[in-house]
């Protein structure tokens, strides 16, 4: 790795190349008064962007293109988009996102030879992405980089011949889908698809374990060069998201040294960029796992690993054809999708589970003679709710993207071979907490009568004062490998899958139940009031699948074994166990052995999907209070990793408050 081009970029000191155009401020009015077609309008502006681009060649650079264009101006005016809207379900912000395209054909066989595939959009796309490339070459050439610009006279014309030019490839394709408007581009099965490049390479010695690490660090570098400028809720939420490993079509394992050296990678350069995504399985080595916690030891809130015992079991059973669940990879955060061939939106809607529970607790809870007719009618609000989420997904519509279509196999302007809907389920530990205590204190002991229930919680405990402690901390917790709270997760998720199975969308997919919560343990909790497990007002949910904030847990082998125990293979959207760390755990000779051991564990009971933290708490708080000192302090949000300084202050405190384990 360059370390001159590594201080660079941590710097910022590229950020000095990027120029506004005044230009592009009024396109949208310019197509709308020439009364453009959405196809032509992306595909002007593409042509528009790539020739304001400047080819910048930073110092001892290897993977070229950078963005020098500040902005990418939307294609349509804002009452264009509220017509839209009126006609339409526009998912987000109705530019293709969250998708795996195909990158390994076109490396493999170059863009001259998709030109004759492509429709007149995607062609003048090609001879865009050609034109630019070509004025690269010109730059390596004049600044003498003889061995770039040789690369850059193959590719992207040609398939791919050598690891380098593989890899500069796809820095090519990836960074024009960003251009394009599209938006959390992953890489998919990366490993898989370059390795068979490398492997040649390393046959012919042109490479050592040593060059070869050195070359994969200058590549991850280029995924941070312009990662400030794509869209996310916050700075880090962008999708570059990588898999590695996992099992392979003929059910061998697919780990190989290049996935063991995008590890290595990760853990020195300590970027967000990209986020390692590991999959993993009961037959995994356990040297697998420990390189993995190499990782979260260095405090960057990867890998995220998956379980591929559960994953493709229960794709195969969602109806995904064996080979396409069998080559699984995550989307920006950690919905499973298909690469290629997948139109999955694995993000388009949420349901929560406390405010399912607080409906219920006002509406039925006084009429409910016992534990199980109060059960009976959270679960047919949970039906209600999924009417009304897969109600108002109608007439779905995205802007057509022509690059990503010419990258999706048998392209995406109807839809791909998979057109799924993935809906999220928020706030599950706080759900079934507080079914816990309304069947333990309410129905078994009946100490508390539905009124007093009621009114504690509208009154944000302060009546009936004393239920507070008790709800709070003396009451059955998830978290805890306790039946009493944690069947109750068993059942809601139960139930969430029933509600979904057999619906079919507007484009002729299924619905997908999930576990995730992405910014939704903020959104939904500030959506109701304090609810029966003692949670208060205004506190938000514990992230994705986890326990409450304010939990008492044992530790994390009881937090693992309460969150195994719901049918995972059911609700296989995706959405992780999350577990944070005491930073000063990792002290121990034996805390990456201990960690490990942890993840294994986890995986063998049938986890499906598991994120882990390590956490400093005053070095959070020192950051809050001096954040120029902090700059490269990364942590975990929800499917995603950041930089901490850059978050907005109520992400940054749900971090601080989140449980920190040992082992």
């Amino acid at each position: 790795m360059s370390r001159k081009l590594y201080d660079l970029i941590v710097s910022r000191q590229h950020h000095t190349y990027r120029r506004d155009h005044p230009e592009l401020e009024s396109l949208a009015e310019e197509f709308h008064k020439e009364g453009l077609a959405p196809i032509e309008r992306m595909t002007r502006r593409f042509e528009l962007l790539t020739s304001l681009e400047t080819p910048v060649l930073l110092p001892e650079e290897k993977i070229c293109m950078m963005r020098t264009v500040k902005q990418i101006p939307d294609c349509f005016t804002e009452e264009e988009w509220a017509d839209i809207r009126s006609r339409h379900f526009i998912h987000e912000l109705g530019y293709m996102s969250n998708l795996s395209p195909n990158y390994a054909n076109t490396i493999r066989v170059g863009l001259l030879a998709r030109y004759g595939e492509a429709d007149e959009y995607g062609k003048r796309m090609i001879d865009a992405i050609l034109s630019l490339t070509d004025r690269y070459r010109a730059e390596a050439e004049r600044m003498g980089k003889q061995e770039l610009a040789a690369v850059l006279t193959r590719v992207p014309r040609y398939g791919a011949t050598s690891f380098y030019e593989a890899l500069q490839f796809f820095r090519i394709l990836h960074y024009f889908l960003w251009l394009e408007g599209d938006y959390h581009n992953t890489t998919g099965r990366f490993d898989q698809y370059m390795f068979p490049y490398l492997k040649a390479d390393m046959d012919k010695g042109l490479y050592t374990r040593e060059t070869a690490l050195a070359m994969v660090e200058d590549f991850f570098l280029s995924f941070n060069k312009d990662s400030d400028l794509y869209v996310g809720v916050q700075q880090g939420d962008n999708g570059q998201s990588m898999v590695l490993g996992g099992r392979t079509a003929d059910g061998s394992d697919g780990f190989n040294l290049l996935s063991e050296l995008c590890l290595i990678a990760s853990r020195n350069l300590l970027m967000i960029d990209p986020k390692i995504n590991l999959r993993v399985s009961k037959d995994t080595p356990l040297e697998v796992f420990e390189l993995g916690s190499e990782l979260t030891r260095a405090g960057l809130g990867f890998p995220q690993y998956s379980n591929d015992d559960v994953v493709i079991e229960g794709l195969i059973k969602l109806g995904y054809a064996p080979e396409d669940a069998c080559n699984y990879v995550v989307a920006a955060c950690w919905e499973f999708i298909v690469p290629a061939v997948g139109a999955d939106i694995a993000n388009i809607g949420a349901l929560s589970f406390p405010r399912v529970i607080d409906t219920c607790l006002h509406r039925d809870l006084a009429h409910s003679a016992t534990y199980g007719d109060f059960m009976e009618a959270v679960r047919a609000e949970i039906r209600a709710e999924c009417d009304r989420i897969c109600g108002g997904i109608q007439n779905l519509w995205f802007v057509p993207s022509p690059l990503m279509n010419l990258l999706i196999d048998g392209g995406i302007y109807n839809g791909a071979k998979y057109n799924n809907f993935g809906i999220h389920g928020s706030g599950v530990a706080t759900a079934a907490d507080s079914l816990a205590a309304i069947e333990k204190y309410v129905y078994n002991e009946k100490s508390v009568t539905p009124a007093a229930l009621i009114e504690a919680v509208d009154s944000d405990f302060e009546k009936h004062a004393d239920l507070l402690p008790l709800l709070r901390y003396e009451a059955p917790k998830m978290g805890n490998n306790d039946d009493a709270a944690d069947s109750k997760a068993v059942d809601l998720l139960d139930t969430f899958a029933d509600a979904l199975q057999g619906r079919t969308n507007c484009r002729g997919g299924i619905y997908r139940a999930g576990t995730g919560t992405a910014m939704y343990y903020l959104w939904h909790a500030a959506e109701i009031g304090a609810s029966p497990d003692g949670r208060r007002r205004g506190e938000p949910f514990g992230t994705n699948f986890s326990p409450s904030l304010f939990a008492n847990v044992q530790g994390p082998i009881s937090v693992i074994k309460s969150f195994t125990k719901p049918h995972m293979e059911r609700t296989i959207n995706g959405g992780p166990l999350t577990l944070e760390f005491a930073s000063s755990m990792f002290d121990s000779a034996d805390s990456i052995h201990k960690v490990a051991t942890l993840v294994k564990a986890f995986v063998e009971l049938g986890g499906h999907q598991l994120q882990l933290n390590a956490v400093n708490t005053e070095t959070l708080k020192a950051a809050q209070a001096d954040p120029d000192r902090y700059r490269q302090l990364v942590v975990r949000i929800w499917g995603w990793s950041a930089y901490f300084v850059e978050l907005d202050r109520e992400y940054q405190d749900h971090v601080l408050r989140r449980q920190q384990y040992r082992v």
